[in-house]
């Protein structure tokens, strides 16, 4: 292999689990579903897959409710992995070797779903990343770029159009039982935000003001978790926040603000 066709990026742990990206999963699904039905060509990429190859097959199996004839291809930096991966290839799924390139063949994906890819990257170099991926997506499409806990129960990831620079959306899901604290759940923001969580920055600012809400909710709880956060994220958002989604996804422990609300640079 020559040097200029060398993937673009650097191994990561491949740390991966059945399952674990359901939640960002669900997302897409919901969020691409007109672009998915429109597209000519339903194809789909899952970069980044880790050392097996449970999430690309979870994600074709979830988007075959929007589009039963989605084709997913599983991209990995790791030969190995691909190797590993090739096994559980057909019609609709497919394995191959690649970094932020997203090599394609020719072909745009409508989705191009990257988790904790870029976790291991300095902050600086997530701007060519995302500039990179969203080059190879189809008019309309959609990078979707973040970073889960091990077992998926919260997450974080932001949303790029096609051909953008920068995201449209920052969204948070997470798991509602257990939850202490909005703001705890900053150690799995994405890259592009993970260092800015300090005073004087845009995203500090809205966890700690969501931390108040969740607060100011507690009595909600005796009708159940789900209930409180629904008031914590309505208080939110009547406080002046612009919330882009509505109860339908608030009730399952999502939110999502336009990335000019988050956006580091206080």
């Amino acid at each position: 292999m020559t040097r200029a066709s060398r993937p673009v990026g650097t191994f990561t742990r491949g740390t991966t689990h059945p399952n674990r990206l359901r939640r960002v999963d669900r997302w897409v699904a919901h969020t691409t579903a007109r672009a998915l039905r429109a597209a000519a060509d339903p194809l789909v990429v899952d970069l980044g897959y880790g050392a097996a190859a449970w999430t690309p097959r979870d994600l074709r199996d979830r988007l075959r409710t929007v589009r039963p004839d989605v084709e997913v291809v599983g991209i990995e930096i790791d030969p190995a992995r691909v190797a590993a991966a090739a096994p559980y290839a057909d019609g609709t799924l497919s394995f191959r070797r690649g970094g932020f390139e997203v090599p394609l063949e020719g072909r745009s994906a409508v989705v191009i779903r990257a988790f904790n890819v870029l976790r291991q990257y300095d902050e600086s170099e997530v701007g060519a990343a995302w500039t990179a991926m969203t080059a190879r997506l189809a008019p309309g499409g959609l990078l979707v770029e973040g970073t889960c806990d091990e077992l998926g129960r919260h997450a974080w990831w932001v949303a790029l159009d096609a051909g953008a620079a920068v995201p449209r959306s920052l969204t948070l899901s997470t798991r509602l039982a257990g939850l202490d604290r909005p703001s705890d759940l900053a150690e799995r923001l994405p890259k592009a935000l993970i260092h800015r969580n300090v005073p004087g920055e845009r995203v500090h600012d809205l966890l700690g003001r969501l931390d108040r809400t969740w607060a100011a909710a507690a009595p909600h709880a005796a009708f159940g978790v789900r209930q409180r956060w629904l008031a914590a994220v309505t208080a939110l958002r009547d406080s002046g926040v612009e919330v882009l989604d509505g109860p339908g996804r608030w009730r399952l422990g999502e939110l999502t603000v336009p990335w000019s609300l988050v956006a580091p640079g206080g």
